[in-house]
């Protein structure tokens, strides 16, 4: 069993290698972030453009043909969905003219546009790779160095969907979380090995764990700004829901205690989520713990929510449930519909029993 995995890494490495042999066309997309930053009074702020990031950089493009273009230039923190839906139409445009796509991107919020863009560029039969960095790509130690060339090599891979690549690692787009806020080793990926990594032997990827085609591309960009992401605390007051409601929330993301707990003495939120649901609106749960799945079957207050008609995250991250949800109602205004989008594994994104 150990010689088949081994014997199956390398026969990756060999095809990996075989195709970077050919002539490859390339974009690069810059959006901003840390890596493209430099000091100013205010203290770092995205200044780079490509061209600037590249001469950096000092990339061999011997087997490359490479456009670059400045989208936007901003620190992620300030990347919402307009921006999402204008990275994802951009790349719809262009995506047949190129082998892969390279989207340099603040890590802050990078977890969020690389899910968004996975729900929005449907059957993506190229790589599109974020990265970005920890430090700015004009630091003598910055990790952007590694993380950009990585990105290169992944982009002339034979992979389709949306990907992040840090710290030597290729991650799928919605998987990956950012767990460190000063360590380069900044992302994991969540419940989903690693598509590819890097060591000794260079790049291997593990293509069974890769993003299959299923169809035509197609671009569903309409997105649902009206959804909400709440952390759920001991005690906290069911009324909240209430507030949300009068604010026109279409869908609320709760991540749940362990597997799926809500309380429901004293503080009934389960009640409240009743109605809540019942409003029409979408209600998705998902656990607080960065690991392993959500499961209301196991306890009472997992199979109370289940009755009041909740919609089970499972594995997903809270990046994931977000952005799905996001989109499903952006596709959708019934919710029966979003909770069968809930129950489809379009990009990855889940494990479902």
């Amino acid at each position: 069993m150990i010689f088949n995995f081994l014997n199956e890494v390398m026969f990756s490495i060999i095809r990996q290698e075989a195709r970077w042999n050919e002539m490859k066309k390339l974009l690069l997309i810059t959006t901003g972030g840390t890596i493209a930053s430099s000091p100013s009074d205010e203290g770092l702020i995205p200044a780079l453009n490509s061209q600037e990031l590249l001469s950096i950089l000092g990339l061999r493009e011997e087997h490359i043909q490479l456009d670059c273009e400045d989208l936007l230039n901003l620190d992620s923190s300030n990347m919402q969905p307009e921006e999402w839906k204008l990275i994802a139409r951009r790349i719809y445009e262009v995506y047949a003219d190129y082998d892969g796509i390279i989207l340099t991107h603040g890590t802050d919020t990078m977890a969020y546009t690389a899910s968004a863009l996975s729900f929005m560029l449907h059957n993506l039969p190229i790589p599109v790779i974020l990265t970005g960095s920890q430090l700015p790509l004009l630091h003598p130690l910055s990790d952007g160095v590694d993380n950009i060339r990585l990105a290169f090599a992944a982009a002339q891979c034979a992979l389709h969907g949306v990907y992040i690549c840090f710290n030597r690692k290729l991650m799928l787009g919605t998987r990956a979380v950012k767990v460190r806020t000063m360590n380069f080793d900044a992302f994991e990926s969540v419940n989903a090995q690693p598509i590819g990594i890097v060591d000794a032997r260079g790049l291997h990827i593990y293509e069974k764990d890769a993003i299959s085609l299923k169809g035509k591309c197609e671009l569903y960009d309409d997105l649902c700004e009206d959804v909400y992401l709440m952390k759920l605390t001991p005690g906290m007051n069911p009324e909240i829901l209430d507030v949300l409601a009068n604010m026109n929330y279409r869908g609320i993301v709760i991540e749940a205690f362990g597997s799926g707990g809500i309380h429901f003495i004293r503080r009934d939120l389960i009640s409240k989520l009743e109605e809540i649901v019942a409003k029409g609106i979408s209600v998705v749960v998902c656990s607080q713990c960065l690991y392993e799945n959500s499961d209301f079957s196991i306890y009472q207050t997992g199979q109370k929510v289940l009755r009041h008609g909740v919609i089970q995250g499972y594995d997903m991250t809270s990046e994931a449930c977000l952005t799905k949800l996001m989109w499903a109602l952006g596709q959708t205004a019934d919710p029966q519909t979003v909770k069968e989008i809930f129950a489809t594994n379009y990009v990855n994104e889940i494990t479902l029993k």
